[in-house]
């Protein structure tokens, strides 16, 4: 970046209004809040989380290139987060993780200039043509530390956004993320800070807590705050890793419902396949749908699937219907993505993807060999190259280096099966193109090798086969998704070459299986809670007059007689984890 502009001197520069969460009125620049910068914006449902190094600039113009062009911009994402005053203080920290101009054009803080740019000079994060609309987020303790950080991106996105909802260890030790909601006032004074006077609007993304009400006063905390939008995870803080368990859908509806028309509301949490966003729009009310962990797995979550019979080389359906996008296809787009924008360079120059119909090709040299299998230059020499190519190691290039981390995410059930592509993959550093290049062909590889096997299995059958059912018999009662994934897995499970959602154990599977031990204290709590249950469902039954443990019966006219007829509670709604 050129030499930045204090920002004590920008208060003698003269300002151009910008475009984005504000209008002008009379001549002079007015900024747009709440709905109205929320519709401003094109009142997007389909929202892309910020992920801690997972949702840069390649990252989120994949996951758009899954839609029609005409709805890319549809489409809100959220950088990763950033810590407020390293992105304030260090032009180091912010040259490696923010790259919205080139190296030659003025500060990115002083507007003046900026609006004087060609579309030539703008680089990547937050480019107008392709990387918008973008909300950039910041985790902050500090008011003047958050604003400081947020005038650096203000000219670049539509919004900035306080972190509220990291559970980590490191958010608890540097007091930043879920673990500032002790401390409603902080959060409010930041909040107002950036309301205030920043040129852009600011949102903030929370995570529900103990109860309802306390829900429901932290959230008006926020709004009242200035926050324009709030996102609900609908997961306390101490519900991550294996203790991640299920969204609850119904605080967010809470929240909706108790909450002003106007107030924004966008929810996160439980999102695993396309299909979700509708569930989860219908059930919590909310104006959009974030996802997170279901995009790092599957980046084409966003987008509907193709009509039958229009699915092209890029997507698979098999003959139960089930069906998604092909993993050698969605590689290559994220690779191609990265030799244009990333490294600034030309497109390989690729085949068609392999499909069944295709005529068979004469055998060619294989490109996608592992180093076991390669006949090349005798160790030593390879040594000696290996020693060039630690430049390509060092890059800071946050586009580079997140790439090994998306592909394992991308690849799970893949490598899980062809461990040569595991191999590959685990040996491939950060910049080495080549290596990357070497798994696709591994992939694409495997990708074949699948399809194939499953059209020689069902090469007999020419009739599409009805969608297989999980085995149950006619006394088994629905699974509870609040006590078992298996409901949830067999309704993502796809075949391994298929972009799928990670479904975890649920906590109670988690301790079953030995990956999660609860300590005696939590132990103790629980089975209070569930004491309290109890005695709560009881008490109820009493008041209606009824004793506990009874059957809850009606009686009903049946051709004008009188009948008995017991009443089966319902089960819960079919949430997934996410």
């Amino acid at each position: 970046m050129a030499t930045e502009t204090t920002l004590a001197a920008q208060e003698d520069v003269p300002r151009v209004p910008h475009s984005n969460g504000a209008i002008k009125e009379n001549g002079k620049r007015r900024k747009l809040h709440g709905r109205a910068f929320y519709e401003s914006i094109g009142s997007p449902k389909l929202v892309l989380a910020p992920m801690v190094e997972q949702s840069e600039f390649a990252w989120r113009l994949l996951s758009r290139s899954f839609l029609p062009v005409s709805q890319q911009k549809s489409l809100l994402a959220y950088t990763p987060m950033f810590h407020s005053k390293m992105f304030g203080e260090k032009s180091n920290y912010r040259d490696t993780h923010f790259q919205p101009l080139k190296s030659t054009v003025p500060s990115p803080i002083d507007d003046y200039h900026l609006s004087q740019l060609a579309d030539s000079d703008r680089h990547l994060d937050g480019n107008p043509a392709f990387d918008r609309p973008l909300t950039v987020q910041f985790c902050s303790n500090d008011p003047d530390d958050f604003l400081r950080a947020a005038q650096h991106v203000a000219p670049f996105c539509d919004a900035v956004d306080l972190n509220l909802g990291c559970p980590q260890g490191i958010a608890k030790r540097g007091k930043y993320g879920a673990f500032l909601q002790e401390d409603w006032s902080l959060i409010a004074s930041m909040i107002r800070k950036l309301h205030d006077e920043l040129d852009v609007p600011v949102t903030a993304k929370m995570r529900v807590l103990e109860t309802p009400e306390k829900t429901l006063a932290y959230a008006k905390t926020l709004l009242d705050a200035g926050a324009s939008i709030i996102t609900v995870h609908g997961r306390r803080r101490e519900q991550k890793g294996h203790n991640t368990g299920l969204a609850d859908w119904k605080m967010i509806r809470h929240l909706r419902e108790n909450l002003p028309r106007d107030a924004v509301i966008f929810a996160n949490g439980n999102i695993l396949q396309h299909e979700d966003i509708a569930a989860c729009l219908e059930a919590t009310g909310a104006d959009g749908v974030m996802s997170a962990e279901g995009n790092l797995y599957d980046p084409t979550i966003f987008a509907a699937p193709p009509p039958i019979g229009q699915e092209g080389r890029e997507y698979w359906r098999g003959r139960d219907g089930k069906g998604g996008y092909r993993m050698d296809a969605v590689m290559r787009r994220y690779m191609d993505i990265i030799h244009q924008y990333a490294l600034g360079q030309e497109l390989p120059n690729r085949k068609p993807l392999w499909m069944p119909s295709d005529p068979e090709d004469v055998p060619e040299q294989e490109n996608g060999k592992t180093e076991e299998d390669e006949e090349g230059p005798p160790k030593k020499k390879r040594k000696q190259m290996s020693k060039s190519e630690k430049k390509k190691e060092k890059t800071s290039n946050p586009n580079l280096t997140a790439m090994q981390a998306h592909l394992f995410h991308l690849l799970r059930p893949l490598v899980a099966e062809h461990h040569k592509v595991r191999d590959a993959l685990a040996r491939s550093r950060t910049g080495d193109i080549d290596a990357f290049e070497n798994v696709l062909a591994l992939v694409e590889k495997a990708v074949k090798e699948g399809i194939e096997k499953y059209e020689q299995e069902h090469a007999n059958n020419t009739a599409a086969e009805p969608s297989p059912q999980p085995a149950t018999s006619a006394l088994a009662e629905p699974l509870d998704p609040y006590e078992s994934s298996l409901a949830t897995v067999a309704r993502c499970k796809r075949p391994y070459w298929v972009c799928q959602p990670y479904v975890r154990p649920l906590p109670k599977e988690a301790i079953e299986k030995g990956s999660m031990t609860v300590s005696k204290k939590e132990k103790k709590r629980l089975e209070i809670e569930a004491e309290q249950a109890v005695k709560k469902g009881d008490d109820e039954v009493r008041d209606a007059g009824l004793q506990p443990g009874g059957r809850v019966e009606e009686r009903v006219l049946v051709d004008g007689e009188e009948e008995q007829k017991e009443i089966v509670e319902e089960p819960r709604d079919g949430l997934v984890c996410g």
